[in-house]
């Protein structure tokens, strides 16, 4: 019998991305044969018997559409069928009962002479033979990996997601530890044929972080979700502290009311200061907060401890002293250690949104940019506001995107009425 295409939908002329089958292979109703994607799926074919694939009629890179042949088969229980389809009489079901050992011939023969396929798993396998979904076999060819080489769990062995997902973690990405192995490598390149150069060596604080850096770009999927706050009422009352506070011989800063808004808002939503851990969340009880401060030998992150239990006088001062110790090389691991959130501000240099990335294990980072004077309309009129750019990168696997809208939300109307972090 000819096997064909389907109902699949509207589609029409869809090509054929993988042959799953071979002449002389025995199937079984069900079995996948073909597989085919368009730019919306990937679907599986199905075989509608059980049998042997005499031939095929399709290759890789065909297209098809609904009634297309794909292939022919003998069905191995359809000689017995057709002789009794024919006599509609419940009485006549004993007489072909008693011919029954006449297709036993028929029935052995392919068995024994057609090769069946190996075993979904096996070593003798191969990525066509497995057994797998349409979604499985679509990300093995994303990530470049041999479905032969991954050991099934599913039901006949059939591999799924989970199991490609840890074969590829474990044999194929690199850990920690192993730098940039399993990663082509980016060409060496002469640059001194082309002009003068000049070689420097990196410095200490970049050959530490550069590393933990890579680390948390490959292991956390990065999402950053962007807002505005109006920090006009802010920063005059900012301006009024700071007057007071210049005699005693501190500033005080932005960034020490946007500390008090984001302990504010973590504490609102804990799932924000967690961290990932294997199937767990640990939620943490305790804000500290990592601020990144730019030194002459590059970025380093002290943690100021405590954030919701200080005010911004003792937080500007902290702050300060974290900073002149960061630039002048005295901070200690401790003061290094411990974070559960971070912030990276650029607001003393400019720009207008950036992706920071996350601190992993932390789950989110909250990046800065200079503040600027903008008409924001009021219901009646526009109004000069200064409005403060703010950018929350998040691991997606901990945060979605409703949540991050939520903080940060939160975050601005925090930051628009300062009297808010009072309450």
């Amino acid at each position: 019998m000819e096997i064909k295409v389907p109902d699949i939908g509207d589609f029409a002329d869809v090509p054929v991305i993988e042959i799953l089958v071979s002449a002389g292979d025995v199937v079984q109703a069900e079995d996948p044969l073909v597989t085919l994607e368009t730019d919306k799926a990937t679907m599986e074919i199905p075989s509608p018997i059980a049998g042997t694939i005499v031939s095929l009629s399709v290759q890789v890179d065909d297209t098809v559409s609904q009634g297309s042949v794909i292939a022919i088969a003998e069905a191995l229980d359809s000689p017995p069928a057709a002789d009794a389809a024919p006599d509609p009489t419940p009485a006549s079901a004993p007489a072909p009962a008693a011919e029954v050992p006449a297709p036993e011939p028929v029935q052995p023969a392919p068995a024994a002479a057609a090769p069946v396929r190996d075993e979904p798993g096996t070593d003798s396998g191969t990525s066509a033979t497995l057994r797998a979904t349409p979604l499985v076999r679509r990300l093995a060819r994303e990530l470049e990996v041999d479905l032969a080489g991954v050991t099934g769990s599913g039901p006949g062995k059939r591999v799924t997601k989970q199991d490609l997902l840890t074969h590829y973690e474990t044999s194929l990405v690199p850990s920690a530890s192993a730098g940039t192995a399993g990663i082509p490598a980016v060409p060496e390149v002469d640059f001194s044929k082309f002009g003068p150069i000049r070689t420097v060596p990196l410095s200490r604080i970049k050959k530490l972080s550069g590393p933990h850096l890579h680390r948390s770009w490959l292991n956390v999927p990065h999402v950053t979700h962007s807002d505005e706050a109006d920090i006009t009422d802010l920063d005059a009352y900012r301006r009024e502290l700071d007057d007071t506070a210049r005699p005693e011989g501190y500033r005080v800063t932005l960034l020490s009311f946007l500390l008090k808004a984001v302990a504010a808002s973590l504490r609102k939503f804990p799932e924000v200061n967690s961290s990932l851990a294997g199937d767990e969340l640990v939620l943490k009880d305790y804000v500290h907060i990592g601020v990144a401060v730019d030194t002459p030998d590059g970025l380093v992150v002290p943690v100021v401890r405590d954030v919701d239990r200080k005010g911004a006088l003792e937080l500007s001062r902290e702050l300060g002293d974290l900073s002149a110790r960061a630039r002048e090389g005295r901070l200690t691991a401790t003061d290094m250690q411990g974070a559960t959130f971070t912030i990276s501000s650029l607001g003393g240099i400019g720009g207008t949104a950036f992706t920071p990335i996350v601190n992993a294990p932390e789950v989110a980072i909250l990046g800065v940019v200079r503040s600027k004077m903008a008409p924001v309309w009021d219901g009646e009129t526009f109004a000069p506001r200064l409005m403060l750019p703010l950018c929350l990168s998040y691991d997606h696997r901990v945060i979605d995107g409703a949540l991050a809208a939520r903080f940060t939300a939160h975050l601005t109307q925090l930051a628009a009425d300062v009297r808010r972090l009072a309450l």
